[in-house]
């Protein structure tokens, strides 16, 4: 029989209803009448049941039965048919007649643990020796309450603990527990066994479950996994069409196929669709089998599900850092390309007009990620109109394209300025203005400025910037810096003064951004003083020689910061 393919949740769940009725109708016309089980029928709560039938409650007899009819002997009888621990405890009194304990007058053969011995074998012992982690848990305080109050004791947890074997065990219990006449008679079972417990687990660490749904009699039974996939409360498991209830709409389709191949008999039957739960979307596998009788026909069905909503969102998140991953590469990748192209345009190679003034410089730029590009370092280097030469350089607040809009208006401003004739100090002063009158986007830096004329000697003036190095007769020192003023931006309408160095022929000045010397873990000191002697080691170089071994120096070591390079001869 080919079933049709349900494709909305309302057909999904009249397949479920027809499949059922069609079930039921086929059993009843074999003669085997479909009705739901008839509701159990319980004795009162203070009576218990002797095996001969007769209500044994307290102060009644097997009034029935001849009278060589032992209604005890009945009841002991009938012990060994109860399926879990069970036993008759008659009390121990005081001579005062209060219940210190109860002696075991008969038992069953039924261990609820392995380590625990059967209440037949402790036949005659009392309760509080022959099991005294039971004693000690309060349960003959309760067994007490049975016979004083009439009540009996329904799922009482009694946590045992005992030494078997010479080892501590421990097991809890369920106890039952209903007066006989002035006897007790208990039963109990283990809360739950080892496999039980074990079965458990395994469920809540692989996210999974099972069910099974009885489609003659509508019994529906879930496992502990289960109600924790779908948030289900306890002892309340959902019926089919409930489940059907759950599912996101657009994947009715696949459950009922799937629903149809279980139902037809199609091994494995396996799916993976979603469910609303609580507002939350949850994905599950499914994987079912029906239940079969003798004629082939299944008359119910069983599921194991596999919750994999946790591993769908650790991929979700996965998969959207990745594409944040990658569209700040793509967006790194654009500004390196733009400020590598605009650094290009800004900083060029070193005047050759600077020969006639008897001046020979180079220069680098040096990234501390080699594809980087990006920066705010900066140098200048040019002959001006007035026979003067100006020496500049910077390093602008900031990283990536806004470092360099920054070290652009920077080093323009330093270029127009000098074209004043303004000394140093008035140049810098006037850079501070422009740079703290940034009042959207305020930023700072550092800077040097040099004007140096035929007479070879340098006017300077310094807002923060390192102290360029002098290499003479093979040895280097830090210009003096008693007149460096503040960094741009820091203190605006400070005067910026300017200091007076002789230069002599064969003197090298090297500028330097304070990326060079930095390291991670070393005083900057130590830095300039490494930088020094490096310095020292290239007495004999030209210019581009000097930059190109510090350069070489700089790539080998460990540094966070981008930096720059002027190295000026003076013939």
């Amino acid at each position: 029989m080919t079933l049709p393919q349900p494709a909305d949740i309302a057909s999904v769940k009249a397949l479920i209803q027809r499949e059922t009725r069609a079930l039921r109708a086929e059993v009843t016309a074999r003669g085997a009448p479909f009705a739901p089980p008839a509701p159990a029928v319980r004795a009162p709560e203070d009576t218990a049941v002797c095996g001969c039938g007769l209500g044994l409650g307290p102060g009644h007899g097997c009034t029935d039965a001849g009278e060589d009819h032992d209604p005890w002997a009945c009841l002991c009888a009938t012990l060994p048919a109860v399926p879990v621990s069970a036993a008759l405890l008659a009390p121990v009194r005081d001579a005062e007649g209060r219940v210190t304990d109860f002696v075991i007058r008969a038992g069953n053969h039924v261990r609820c643990a392995d380590w625990l011995p059967s209440p037949d074998e402790q036949v005659g012992q009392r309760l509080g020796e022959a099991r005294p982690g039971l004693a000690a848990g309060g349960l003959v305080d309760a067994l007490r309450g049975v016979l004083e109050t009439g009540r009996a004791v329904k799922g009482l947890v009694v946590d045992c603990t005992e030494t078997w074997d010479g080892r501590l065990r421990r097991v809890q219990l369920v106890h039952y527990a209903a007066s006989c006449g002035d006897q007790v008679l208990t039963t109990w079972h283990t809360a739950r066994g080892q496999t039980e417990l074990l079965t458990i687990d395994a469920q809540h660490l692989a996210s999974m479950g099972w069910a099974r749904w009885d489609l003659l009699s509508g019994g529906v039974t879930w496992s502990e996994g289960m109600h924790r996939i779908f948030r289900a409360e306890p002892g309340l498991p959902w019926t089919l069409p409930e489940l059907c209830d759950a599912l996101v709409p657009a994947d009715a389709g696949p459950f009922g196929e799937f629903l149809v191949s279980v139902l037809a008999g199609e091994e494995p039957s396996w799916t993976r669709v979603r469910f609303t739960v609580l507002g939350e979307v949850r994905t599950v596998d499914l994987l079912g089998r029906p239940v079969t009788g003798t004629d082939g026909r299944s008359w119910a069905v069983q599921m194991v599900a596999h919750d994999l909503t946790p591993q769908i969102r650790g991929r979700r998140r996965l998969v959207e850092k990745q594409s944040e991953a990658d569209r700040l590469r793509r967006q790194a990748a654009a500004e390196q390309r733009v400020a590598s192209v605009l650094r290009e345009a800004l900083l060029p190679t070193y005047s050759e007009g600077l020969a006639g003034l008897g001046i020979t410089a180079a220069a680098a730029y040096l990234p501390a990620e080699p594809e980087a590009a990006v920066g705010g370092d900066w140098f200048k280097c040019r002959p001006l109109a007035n026979d003067r030469a100006l020496i500049a350089m910077g390093d602008a607040s900031g990283h990536g394209l806004d470092a360099v809009a920054r070290m652009a208006q920077q080093r323009y401003a330093v270029a127009g300025l000098a074209q004043t004739g303004a000394d140093a100090g008035a140049v810098t002063t006037w850079l501070n203005e422009l740079v703290g009158s940034e009042t959207a986007a305020p930023s700072s830096g550092t800077v040097a400025i040099a004007f140096v004329g035929r007479d070879r000697v340098l006017h300077w003036a310094s807002a923060g910037h390192p102290a360029p190095l002098v290499l003479r007769d093979g040895t280097p020192f830090p210009l003096p810096t008693d007149h460096r003023g503040p960094m741009l931006g820091a203190l605006p309408g400070h005067p910026y003064a300017t200091a007076e160095f002789p230069m002599l022929p064969g003197d090298v000045l090297l500028l330097y951004t304070d990326g060079v010397v930095e390291r991670r873990g070393q005083d900057i000191e130590d830095g300039i003083v490494t930088l020094a002697r490096s310095l020292a080691a290239c007495r004999e170089l030209t210019p581009r020689g000097i930059v190109d071994r510090l350069a070489e120096e700089y790539v080998r070591g460990s540094h966070d910061d981008d930096a720059c390079l002027l190295a000026v001869r003076f013939d």
